[in-house]
């Protein structure tokens, strides 16, 4: 595993589901918390995150994920967040990343749309120029915040169109939230030539993922662990050929999957579903999308091999043009042929 460990570190890669506040790393984290001490129930102290970041369950992880997004608040701090993390997603080799941004989180909190719009666009700029890393959004409903939330978000998508917004999607808890509701902001979304990426069978079961592909027109599914338990939907999944985000630690952290043993990737590889693996939020995780690669692998029972063709998926699945993606391709079989 020591081997495999060294090849997935340096192999080129993509990344397709990891949240913009929920990538913050603990420095950023205790810094922003620091700034607002009193203000704030997170911890300033990096050490005593690691306990903050323990999940009862995933309702816990929603109210902890956003008092941290409450620490964001000036286009500064949006700023200077985008940036650490393009410089942690490069540190692992992540060539191209499109990030799960809500900024109806923000402007909620007194950032106006179109300066927390410049601000990651800015911060996307300095990062393909300084780490050579691509960052495209994914403008993400709140769920739980209703209809007024996608209301808000649809308006900050068509009217500021930050240059690197690809697609629109839909997070937070599922329980109670049903997808139907939302389908006309998808189809509005979606007539502005935006790709729908909704999340979908994480916390409850097959029913969110096929609401999600006949209402929301899904492309992709956030997650969608679920679909191994409907052997109907992995086979129109496989047949349609729509990827999941398979996010492993995430799944056992907010106890969606029991543990990591007992984790459905291997079930919906050999049902033929198309998979990319990814991190989520992996600080709050206590995870990178290096060590995903490894849980895949073992899951799996992949070889180097093997993991370069879950780097192919992720490319492949991307929103990338095809040109990019031809180039990142390259980029992972020239490596693969070489690192063996």
């Amino acid at each position: 595993m020591t081997d495999l460990t060294s090849f997935i570190a340096r192999l080129p890669k993509a990344e397709l589901h990891v949240h913009h506040v929920g990538s913050a790393s603990p420095r950023i984290v205790a810094e922003l918390a620091a700034r607002h001490e009193g203000d704030t129930p997170v911890p300033a102290d990096p050490a005593a995150l690691a306990d903050y970041f323990a999940f009862r369950d995933f309702g816990h992880f929603i109210e902890v994920y956003l008092s941290v997004v409450d620490l964001i608040r000036d286009d500064e701090d949006v700023r200077t967040l985008t940036y650490e993390v393009a410089r942690e997603l490069a540190r692992q080799q992540v060539r191209y990343a499109e990030l799960t941004v809500t900024p109806y989180s923000h402007v909620r909190r007194g950032i106006a749309a179109p300066a927390f719009c410049a601000a990651i666009e800015d911060a996307r700029a300095r990062a393909a120029a300084d780490f050579g890393v691509e960052l495209r959004w994914c403008f993400d409903i709140p769920g739980e915040a209703g209809l007024g939330a996608a209301e808000e978000t649809l308006r900050i998508a068509l009217d500021e169109q930050p240059a690197g917004l690809v697609s629109f999607g839909l997070g937070g808890p599922e329980v109670g939230v049903p997808r139907p509701q939302f389908k006309p902001y998808f189809d509005k979304a979606r007539a502005a030539g935006l790709h729908s990426v909704p999340h979908a069978g994480e916390t409850t079961g097959p029913q969110t993922i096929w609401d999600a592909l006949r209402d929301l027109g899904a492309e992709r599914i956030g997650h969608g662990i679920a679909a191994a338990r409907d052997p109907q939907l992995m086979a129109y999944l496989a047949e349609h050929e729509v990827p999941l985000e398979v996010c492993p630690t995430s799944n056992v952290r907010t106890r969606a999957v029991p543990g990591i043993n007992e984790h459905p990737l291997a079930t919906l590889v050999a049902a033929g579903v198309p998979v990319t693996i990814n991190s989520d939020d992996p600080p709050m995780f206590g995870t990178t999308l290096e060590e995903e690669y490894a849980v895949a692998a073992r899951l799996l029972g992949l070889d180097a091999t093997g993991v370069a063709g879950l780097a192919r998926a992720a490319v492949q699945a991307s929103f990338l043009p095809a040109a990019g993606k031809s180039r990142l391709l390259t980029e992972i079989d020239d490596y693969a042929a070489t690192a063996q």
